[in-house]
Formats: structure tokens, C-alpha cells, sequence
């Protein structure tokens, strides 16, 4: 049985998705398998990447295992325990297929935070060469060079990141994960997130560990920025049970304030202006998202990233 596998959704994958696999097969703990699972099998054959992907496995001893579903069968949370099911190892890794791991330790850094008691391990995210200013320190509020252990016994401190986690990069216990029921299912995002809530309330740990880095960031127009917090609102407002009681708006405020000291201390005031811009755009899509259930299908769909969720 393999110690860890690698499950990545694709659609629509690059060149920079060969950069992220050929990092994947040079870590010092090898994944056994790496799962994809691939949305839209003719969009995928138009890329012509299935030859390239091939030739990196030639000389591996790692497997590729490939995939397709149906563009309207995506679901966050589905999509990955369909990979999950194809693996049978003791644990296993989730990743996006533009993160691409920083050095050879990635796995090993991941696997080497689980304990009895840790049961899921995420990825500090380093910006690309190409993020902007706003993102590149987005990137570093976010994910600090300290690693942190989460339990319930935080929650009065972190607030809404006790639940916080990310499948741009995350390892898992399978064991665990098979007994609290995987991911939710039907959720527009947030599936990391909601299965870290199980985690906890369960008595289980999460961890954040630092060492083990990838890189990935968005350089996000406004319109972008405004979908993608439109769906992270509808995320919250579908979940009461966790978001209704802990706040998250104060965290964003947090951020923004953090970040334009920070770009006005160093000049960059067209940034600054920016941020104030980019920020509106972020907490208009959030309330709007918050609050979808007011509003027409046809404007749900519009403010939304993922128009697929509302078919």
C-alpha cells in the first residue's frame, strides 16, 4: 500500500500544470499515485497535453491515473472523493492544478505534521514572480513563516481561521477522513474549510505548517474579486451551523488595513488606490453572496465564479 497519493481536479490545464507534476515527481517522499481528475474530456484532448503528461511518468515509479467527468458533474467536494476513492493509501494529498510545489520537501514537510491527534496538514502559499504588490502581501498575511497548530480550544482567539485551510495544498489522514464522511457535497466552495470544521468539533487538530511550501496567487481583476467573494458569501450563508456566529468580516478588515500600511509605507500608492478598489469589489460580492437568496436566479448566476453551481 502507497504511504501517500495526490488527487488534482484539472480543467482546462497548461504548461504551468506539467511544471506542478514534474515538482510532484521529484519529492523526496514520491506520492504512489497521481490522481486526476480531469472536467470536460474534450476541452482536455484540444490542450494536447495528455502526451506530454505520459512522458513524465516514462521513467517514474509513480502512476498516473486519469479521469474524466462531465463539465455539469463538478462539485468541489465530490470531484475530490471520487479521486479519493481511487486511492488506497494511509494518506493522501489534495492540490490545484496551478500550485506547483516550492522545493523537493513539499510531501514530506506535509506528512511530517500529522500525529494522533493532527488529522489534516495545508501548505504555506508563496505569491508567483508575477504577483502584484496587493497580492504578494495578501499572500504573506495569510500564510506567515510561523507554523500553527488549530484546535477548538482557539476558536475565541483565531475566530473564522480556526476552520481555515486550503486545497490549493493539503495532506490528510485517510482513516479519519473515510469515518467523519469525507467532503460535503453540494457546497459552491469551501469544501477544505467545512471538512476542518468536522475535524475540530470532532477533537481532532489541523495544522498549518510553514516549511512545507507551494507557489500560487491570482492576480483577481475587481469583476473576479467580486465572484469570487460573491460565492465565499453563499458558502457562508448555506452553512449557519459554522458562519453564523463567528464573524469574518473583521479578519477582511484586519487585512486591508495591514495591507495598506504596508503599501503606503512603501511608496506604492497606486496600489493603495487599488486596494481601496480591489477591497470594495471584495465586500460588495461577499454581502451580495451573503444574501442570494434574495435575489433573482439570473443575477445569482451572474454575480457568481462558478455559474455551473446554479444549473
Amino acid at each position: 500500500m502507497n504511504l501517500v497519493d495526490v488527487i488534482i481536479p484539472t480543467y482546462k490545464p497548461d504548461n504551468k500544470f506539467l511544471v506542478s507534476i514534474k515538482r510532484l515527481l521529484a519529492q523526496t517522499v514520491a506520492p504512489g499515485k497521481i490522481i486526476i481528475i480531469n472536467t470536460d474530456k474534450n476541452v482536455w484532448d484540444k490542450t494536447g497535453i495528455e502526451e506530454k503528461l505520459k512522458e513524465l511518468f516514462e521513467e517514474s515509479d509513480t502512476k498516473l491515473i486519469l479521469e474524466h467527468i462531465e463539465k455539469q458533474d463538478f462539485d468541489h467536494g465530490a470531484t475530490r472523493n471520487f479521486g479519493v476513492s481511487k486511492s488506497k493509501a494511509e494518506y493522501f494529498v489534495c492540490m490545484t492544478q496551478d500550485a506547483v510545489c516550492f522545493d523537493k520537501k513539499t510531501i514530506e514537510y506535509l506528512l511530517r505534521g500529522m500525529d494522533k491527534s493532527i488529522k489534516m496538514t495545508y501548505a504555506r502559499q508563496v505569491p508567483d514572480k508575477n504577483a502584484n504588490k496587493i497580492e504578494k502581501f495578501t499572500r504573506e498575511f495569510n500564510y506567515p513563516i510561523e507554523s500553527m497548530i488549530k484546535s477548538f480550544n482557539e476558536r475565541q482567539t483565531l475566530g473564522i481561521k480556526t476552520y481555515f485551510a486550503s486545497n490549493v495544498c493539503a495532506a490528510y489522514e485517510r482513516e479519519t477522513f473515510d469515518a467523519l464522511g469525507r467532503f460535503d457535497t453540494g457546497q459552491i466552495l469551501n469544501e477544505d474549510m467545512l471538512y476542518a470544521y468536522k475535524l475540530i468539533e470532532n477533537g481532532y487538530f489541523i495544522k498549518y505548517e510553514a516549511w512545507a511550501k507551494v507557489a500560487h496567487s491570482h492576480n483577481y481583476s475587481g469583476v473576479a474579486q467580486f465572484k469570487r467573494n460573491f460565492d465565499i458569501g453563499v458558502s457562508q450563508a448555506s452553512n449557519p451551523h459554522i458562519f453564523k456566529n463567528i464573524k469574518s468580516e473583521n479578519e477582511g478588515k484586519k487585512m486591508v488595513l495591514k495591507t495598506m500600511e504596508h503599501l503606503l509605507s512603501t511608496h506604492s500608492y497606486i496600489s493603495a488606490i487599488r486596494l481601496v478598489y480591489i477591497s470594495a469589489c471584495k465586500y460588495a460580492g461577499f454581502l451580495a453572496g451573503k444574501n442570494y437568496k434574495k435575489l433573482p436566479k439570473s443575477v445569482v448566476r451572474a454575480f457568481s465564479m462558478n455559474r455551473e453551481f446554479w444549473r
